[in-house]
């Protein structure tokens, strides 16, 4: 197993970030808006769907950094800032250009909850950290 390290600058590579992320989970503590770089910076425990073996055998979870730069704002949803310790369920990254190249990222979450940042263009940077762990949880969605 190899670290994923991943770039985007367009829609279409943000769709290959947002699928490596699918299911990642986080702490509202690791969370970060630093307007005096113009960063969003976020870590991440993501499931490795690149090395998911079947839904019996389970998986692996990596620790993992996503960060955007060039961000002039952050907004958040339905996400209880007073609770640091609070999860989110990361189920897509989307992105909406609205006047190239600037736009408007959303990170979209179980339950309601999104955080949607306003960038001058696209960068996105995901990495893992290295601290991989076997877990016998696999992500499971009910289609209806």
């Amino acid at each position: 197993m190899s670290d994923l390290r991943l770039q985007a600058e367009d829609a279409d590579d943000l769709a290959v970030v947002s699928a490596a992320l699918q299911d990642a989970v986080t702490k509202v503590a690791d969370l970060a808006f630093l307007p005096s770089t113009r960063r969003f910076a976020m870590v991440v425990n993501r499931f490795r769907w690149e090395d998911a073996k079947n839904r019996r055998e389970g998986g692996a979870r990596a620790r993992a950094g996503l960060h955007f730069e060039h961000v002039r704002s952050a907004q958040a949803r339905n996400i209880a800032q007073d609770r640091p310790g609070g999860v989110l369920n990361l189920l897509a990254v989307r992105f909406e250009e609205l006047n190239p190249p600037s736009g408007i990222v959303t990170l979209v979450f179980s339950g309601g909850a999104e955080l949607r940042l306003e960038v001058d263009a696209l960068e996105v940077h995901l990495s893992d950290l290295g601290l991989i762990w076997e877990t016998p949880n696999v992500p499971e969605h009910k289609l209806d």
